[in-house]
């Protein structure tokens, strides 16, 4: 398919401007940045952006996008304490998360593709509507995770890796399988590409918009319990910016914000440029606020050359 075959390409421009950064900052800070320990450290920041990013990739190859993901994210984790506190049950505080972020997403699916509200709209109304929900159920006061997870889970490793690392990773891997190799990866670059066109070719395309936005819903969900096992609280206000890093890691990634094009893997390229800029920056005593000018120079070109790609290909 084109959309794989053109986002393949970015993949490996992306992927070498990341080996550069890691280069550098090792040739900088040989005796700090290139270390397990600093190693371990940039893949368990990066673990939960992740997912969300993962979501947002399906999302904006179908020319859509999701600015709500940051505030369900805190809902779904609101909700997991809330119902952990009230039956003492770490699994059904799971499955709340989980169902949570599946209506949220499911939400917004409806009102697009039923609705025919852009996706700019609808979202960002869900996200003021998911982040006061959340402000309302807590007076604003951050929950506290049982012991049990936080202790458990949000410490567990295996092989010396966090849990919540592999977790992660096997999630973002299957569905990079599925976004490559299955009918509904098919569908998703269809319907970015030419909405019209695969309505014509037999693609559902409304139902579609709605499993995928209900897919970028249920892992953002996953990543409020995992969020919440990690640190601890539900970070009612920690999370405000959560859709603009996902937004940012898959555009840098190499997905289109016409749809179309893109893969998981550029997104996790794209995740970890920005992580692992922040994490050299503070090892070298480089002023923070350089990884934002950076990550958004970054940004701009990648748009740019996307926009340049689009062109040359049309002509």
């Amino acid at each position: 398919m084109k959309g794989v075959r053109l986002g393949r390409l970015q993949v490996v421009w992306i992927g070498l401007v990341l080996l550069a950064l890691l280069a550098a900052f090792s040739a900088l800070a040989p005796r700090t940045f290139p270390t397990a320990f600093n190693l371990l450290n940039l893949v368990s920041d990066a673990a939960i952006l992740l997912l969300l990013a993962t979501g947002m990739t399906y999302v904006i190859i179908t020319a859509g996008i999701d600015l709500s993901v940051g505030g369900v994210l805190v809902f779904s984790a609101v909700a997991a304490a809330e119902v952990m506190d009230a039956t003492g049950s770490l699994l059904l505080g799971t499955l709340a998360a989980l169902v949570t972020g599946l209506a949220w997403g499911v939400l917004n699916g409806v009102l697009i593709a039923l609705g025919r509200i852009p996706a700019l709209i609808v979202t960002l109304g869900t996200l003021g509507m998911s982040l006061g929900g959340a402000l309302l159920l807590t007076g604003g006061v951050d929950l506290r995770a049982p012991t049990d997870l936080n202790l458990g889970l949000g410490l567990a490793r295996w092989l010396g890796v966090p849990l919540i690392v592999w977790i992660c990773a096997a999630i973002t891997a299957v569905l990079a399988l599925m976004l490559a190799y299955t009918r509904f990866g098919r569908h998703t670059y269809a319907i970015g590409s030419n909405a019209e066109a695969a309505r014509r070719g037999g693609v559902a395309v409304r139902g579609h918009l709605i499993r995928v936005y209900g897919l970028a819903g249920l892992l953002a969900g996953l990543a409020g319990q995992l969020s919440l096992a990690k640190y601890g609280i539900t970070g009612v206000s920690a999370h405000s910016t959560d859709n603009l890093q996902a937004i940012a890691a898959v555009v840098i990634g190499g997905t289109s914000l016409f749809g179309g094009v893109g893969t998981v893997a550029g997104t996790v390229i794209g995740v970890f440029i920005p992580v692992v800029l922040q994490n050299g920056f503070q090892i070298l005593g480089v002023r923070p606020f350089w990884q934002q000018v950076v990550v958004g120079a970054v940004l701009v070109a990648a748009v740019y050359v996307d926009q340049w790609r689009r062109r040359a290909r049309d002509q």
